[in-house]
């Protein structure tokens, strides 16, 4: 069984981080014992350097293995360059447990709030999909925009602009899962045999409706693949489950 954690949008200098609900989520976490988390974007409201190291030490609490990688926010101000220098590489892959291949796209663009992942960084992915079938391992992509529209979201204005190049490789590849924040609203979908799940904002006022700040879990075990929301408060809801395919 493979346990992994997903939280996203901290903003860290927004008017709207609240940095208890993020110590609060991290404890959580830290507490359930995940094999991996993975951070989809978005940690600084601005890009800042400041902002920046700030988010870096939010994340030195995460007790396990980390995935990271940028949001349209982190790019802003020359963010890019910052966040390799102070958070890590913007796009690769981690494995965990010899059965689980990572794989972390940069899909930001410099002061622009849609993403782009681009013909070098997918034929990458594509590259890194079919290493992990070939050796009997579970398929996840990280990224921060989503693929597929999110429901409740408003008018659609921030998809990848090569969301149907970047969805067609993804299906053909059968990774298992898609994760990404970006709109701040948990959300699941399934096509064909892959999960597309997006992650809430953790520690951020900027909510929708009645919305509350949250993360996201994933159960990967013999049987099922079962992904979940979880509040800062402590509630779940089960957002998606169904058949593993990989075992």
């Amino acid at each position: 069984m493979v346990f992994i954690a997903h939280l996203s949008d901290f903003h860290v200098g927004s008017l709207s981080f609240q940095e208890d609900y993020l110590l609060k989520s991290m404890d959580t976490i830290n507490s359930m014992d995940p094999d991996v988390t993975i951070v989809t974007g978005d940690l600084t409201e601005n890009g800042y350097y400041m902002e920046m190291e700030k988010a870096a030490e939010y994340l030195e609490i995460i007790k396990s293995p980390i995935m990271v990688v940028p949001g349209n926010h982190d790019a802003r101000h020359v963010g890019d360059q910052c966040f390799r220098e102070i958070i890590r590489d913007r796009y690769g892959t981690l494995e965990i447990i010899d059965n689980l291949k990572i794989i972390g796209l940069d899909s930001s663009e410099p002061d622009l709030d849609y993403g782009k992942v681009g013909r070098a960084q997918q034929a990458w992915m594509e590259e890194q999909l079919k290493d992990a079938s070939d050796n009997g391992m579970h398929k996840i992509i990280a990224l921060h925009h989503h693929i597929i529209p999110v429901p409740r979201t408003g008018r659609e204005r921030n998809v990848l602009s090569d969301a149907g190049d970047i969805l067609y490789s993804i299906l053909e590849k059968k990774a298992d899962i898609v994760l990404s924040g970006h709109k701040h609203v948990a959300h699941a979908w399934m096509v064909e045999n892959t999960a597309f799940a997006t992650a809430g904002t953790v520690s951020s006022l900027k909510l929708r409706g009645k919305d509350p700040a949250s993360f996201n879990t994933v159960n990967i075990d013999e049987d099922y693949i079962e992904i979940v929301l979880n509040t800062v408060d402590g509630e779940t809801n089960r957002l998606v489950k169904y058949e593993n395919r990989c075992r």
